[in-house]
């Protein structure tokens, strides 16, 4: 038999979910069915959702009262016949499908359920029998055995203290006189925190005086009695204004064994539902794990999503604990503006306002009269708003709050049914949490492993900052710039930006080149930066002023679009992170966020290890390129500037150092007058390289056109020059030297004295294409005291060609292969009728083609031609 109704028509918007919902929760709390609410409620929804979001239609919504059940009908305009057929197991499909959940949940929580259809209708229902219960009565729990009952003494003694606003006691009755051994006149005036014994679990940090402060509380603590023993008690404390309209508590307290007296009874199953599984389970629980989600953003936006169905709010959001329990970060969210709010960070301890208290349950049911109480929701028209802590074995992991727009909608009764829920889904998502940071962290180990390669694969620091750059963005952040500092003296100035839009990045670059630059603070860590926000929110209104004709008339118009997309790049959190090696501070990384979003922490601990880096990375790269400028201004000037015009003899020098970094010293040559018509040239080749062959190489450079020009012959040059080396001791190294004198004949032909001191042979190509040796062998320099060392005096013909190589030529390898004097000579033989820098190209060209791999030595080649009288 039908008892009652009620109807409602639902236009087919995203809101009318909500109204339904309100609808439904409505009706049914008038006809006093208060424990088949939230069944109810979540299948409506699901319905509903299904008619005015997936189906684009009208919903009807009929709810039907009779005798011993509830009956609801939702009715919509898409007749579409899928019903889906129910096996022995319940499966709730993908938890990624927008649709399709609402007649599984139907056979999972209702008692009966069907689907009507017609020509334009299709009406799906849904009946939830009611519990047995007495008449007139809220809530009932289910009939126990008599040993199950709680356990009370002679009588329930139930303590009432009140405290006022500075937390004295102002009230004490008989039972707490009896249940703790102090009079009324003993303790009134005291402060209540005198007497509690607040426990210690790991974890909480909120205490008694926190507890005092908040609207509603209920939980454990011990009372100090008289006696000096500690009684465990259940308290609950309700806030109230006193008659001079100041803040009160009254706390009333019952023995520790006896809180159900004052304890809010959770829902338990009725005595009807026993032999049904899914009946008896919790709505909350079934939506979560029939079947959960398996990543973690997923369960935490389905917890927020049926949180809010749970208590009938407008909004919901989740935030998980930091490591440090320091700070609360967004994760999900639903019914906010969840980009601005994602991964926004708030502290815990910090404030008076609702974070004061996260680690217990809070109730606000009107945010204007506490402003900033909840700041997560400043902003957002939400009034009435509760929150209950998320906690893993007495250890805060993270915070699920449900708000409203209209103000006393929750009250302490919906903060125990959230905090149930809470307390069901926290050990699962600390789970998921663990999962992902351990993903995360195993991600980040393989990130900086890959990029300490690629930053160790260089030392040139254009090449470095791009790649720190690149391997920031997007990885890491949407845009990045890079400030260098030159010395500690100098002011930083911007050296690299990237923006993972190729099309942002001169737009942000001029941004960025009219802001002051970062202080450069060596602290660890990342800190937020606000200027680039302040400066792109600025430049765009300008511009758009102008553009409207509101400010100082500009051609502006078509650099507006880049303008405002600058400011929507860079108008996110931006984070400054110093570069720091050997202890100074050589730059800072600069990392942005679009509009509104935020970094994770994690996020800005890889992006830290990853500075410190590259920051080793840019220092090594800045002293190799010191490094290798000073050595190659060493081993200019260790040769000569440039070569003097001979003549009637053509000259050609080719020098190419081995190795990256070009060290001093090894290979040398000169060619220099030594007065009128003779000149003197020289090859050499000193043992080993850096600076202390470097010192060898410019003595013998500068001793030879020193002694030369003073009149000594090649001998006495050499002699001398030989004990110079030896008289730098343990600097000295021996050298390998080709020294001569040259005279240009009238006749074309060219006269040569020369010594050849352990150095190769010059070899003398002829017209005709022979090659020989044009000196013999002599000692080599830097080892003996007594050399005797003579001249040997030679003339080049007219063609003639006098090649003079280093050792870093003939000893060119392949393999066990060498190119040697007679491979050389080979090469040389088919020079014939060449230029002196034809046949010198040819030889290198020869030299680097016998192998694959580069030289390891250092090459010179000195050539020279007469090339004879010309006749017009």
């Amino acid at each position: 038999m039908i008892t009652a109704r009620a109807a409602a028509t639902f236009e087919p918007v995203g809101r009318s979910v909500a109204t339904a919902r309100s609808f439904v929760r409505d009706t049914l709390q008038g006809w006093g069915y208060a424990d088949i609410i939230d069944d109810a409620v979540v299948l409506t929804s699901e319905l509903v959702t299904n008619a005015v979001v997936h189906a684009g239609t009208s919903a009807e919504v009929l709810c039907l009262r009779g005798d011993d059940h509830v009956r609801i009908e939702v009715s919509d305009r898409y007749p579409e016949r899928e019903i889906p057929l129910q096996s022995a197991a319940i499966n709730m499909g993908s938890p990624d499908r927008e649709g399709g959940r609402g007649l599984q949940l139907c056979a999972a929580l209702a008692g009966r359920w069907g689907v009507d259809y017609s020509a334009t209708h299709k009406q799906v229902w849904f009946q939830i029998d009611l519990p047995g219960r007495s008449v007139g009565t809220r809530a009932a729990g289910p009939a126990l055995p008599t040993e199950l009952l709680p356990l009370a003494d002679e009588r329930v003694r139930v303590a009432v203290v009140q405290i006022d606003k500075t937390g004295a006691i102002t009230a004490w009755n008989e039972d707490a006189e009896h249940l703790f051994g102090y009079s009324a006149d003993h303790v009134i005036g005291k402060p209540l925190t005198d007497l509690a014994a607040w426990p210690h679990t790991p974890g909480t940090s909120t205490g008694i005086v926190d507890a005092l402060q908040l609207s509603r509380w209920e939980g454990s603590y011990g009372i100090r009695g008289a006696s000096g023993r500690v009684c465990p008690v259940y308290a609950s404390h309700l806030r109230v204004r006193d008659t001079d309209g100041d803040p009160s508590t009254v706390c009333l307290l019952v023995r520790d064994h006896e809180r159900a007296v004052l304890q809010t009874p959770l829902r338990l199953p009725t005595p009807d539902s026993a032999g049904s599984e899914s009946q008896g389970a919790d709505a909350f629980e079934i939506f979560i794990g029939s079947p959960a989600p398996d990543d973690l953003d997923g369960l935490l936006q389905r917890t927020v999503e049926r949180a809010r169905d749970m208590l009938d709010a407008d909004a919901a959001f989740l935030l998980l604990a930091t490591d440090d329990e320091t700070e609360l970060e967004v994760r999900a969210s639903t019914g906010l503006p969840s980009a601005r709010q994602r991964f926004a960070r708030v502290p815990v301890e910090v404030g008076p306002g609702r974070y004061g208290s996260a680690r217990m349950p809070a109730v606000h049911e009107d945010l204007t009269q506490v402003p900033g109480a909840v700041p997560l929701l400043n902003g957002t028209g939400m009034r009435s708003v509760v929150t209950v802590p998320l906690k893993v074995e007495g250890r805060l992991t993270g915070s699920l709050g449900v708000a409203a727009e209209a103000p006393d909608r929750y009250s302490n009764e919906e903060a125990l049914r959230l905090q149930f829920a809470a307390d069901r889904i926290a050990m699962a998502v600390e789970s998921a949490r663990l999962g992902e940071l351990e993903k995360l962290r195993r991600g980040s180990l393989s990130f900086l492993v890959e990029a300490s390669d690629l930053l160790a694969g260089t030392l040139d620091r254009d090449q470095t900052l791009a790649l720190m750059a690149q391997m920031t963005v997007p990885t890491l952040a949407t845009w990045c710039a890079v400030y260098m500092i030159a010395d500690q003296a100098s002011e930083p100035y911007l050296s690299y930006v990237l923006h993972e839009d190729e099309d942002r990045i001169d737009g942000l670059k001029a941004l960025l080149s009219k802001i002051t630059p970062p202080e450069p603070v060596p602290t660890p860590g990342a800190r937020i930066w606000a200027a680039p926000a302040e400066a792109a929110h600025q430049a765009a209104l300008r511009t758009s002023m102008r553009s409207l004709g509101l400010g100082e008339p500009a051609n502006v118009s078509s650099g507006i679009g880049t303008t405002l997309a600058t400011a929507s790049a860079v108008g996110g959190e931006t984070v400054v992170l110093p570069l720091v090696a050997r202890n100074r501070v050589i730059g800072m990384l600069t990392l942005g966020k679009p509009t509104d979003e935020h970094f994770r922490q994690e996020i800005l601990e890889l992006a830290e290890d990853l500075s410190r880096r590259a920051a080793l990375a840019l220092d090594n790269a800045r002293l190799y390129s010191e490094r290798m400028a000073i050595s190659q201004s060493l081993q200019r000037s260790l040769l000569p500037p440039e070569l003097p015009d001979v003549p009637g003899v053509e000259v050609e020098v080719i020098y190419r150092a081995a190795g990256e970094g070009n060290e001093v010293g090894g290979d040398f040559y000169d060619l220099f007058p030594i007065r009128d018509g003779a000149y003197g040239f020289a090859i050499g080749d000193v043992c080993g390289t850096g600076p202390e062959a470097a010192a060898v190489t410019g003595l013998a450079r500068h001793a030879l056109r020193l002694l030369a020009r003073e009149g000594f012959g090649g001998p006495a040059v050499l002699e001398r020059l030989n004990a110079a080396i030896l008289d730098e001791g343990a600097r000295s190294r021996f050298l390998t030297l080709l020294y001569g004198e040259l005279w240009p004949q009238e006749d074309g032909s060219a006269v040569l004295k020369m010594v050849c001191a352990g150095h190769p042979l010059p070899l003398r190509l002829r017209q005709n294409g022979s090659v020989e040796p044009f000196a013999e062998p002599q000692p080599l320099l830097g080892v003996m005291d007594d050399l005797e060392l003579y001249e040997q005096t030679m003339t080049l013909d007219p063609g003639d060609v006098l090649l003079c190589v280093t050792d870093g030529i003939t000893e060119r390898r392949e393999g066990t292969r060498m190119l040697g004097d007679d491979g050389l000579a080979e090469v040389l033989s088919g020079c014939t009728g060449l230029t002196a820098g034809a046949v010198a190209a040819r030889i290198m060209r020869a030299v680097e083609r016998f192998a694959a791999d580069a030289p390891s030595d250092d090459m010179a080649i000195l050539a020279m031609r007469v090339p004879g009288i010309q006749h017009d």
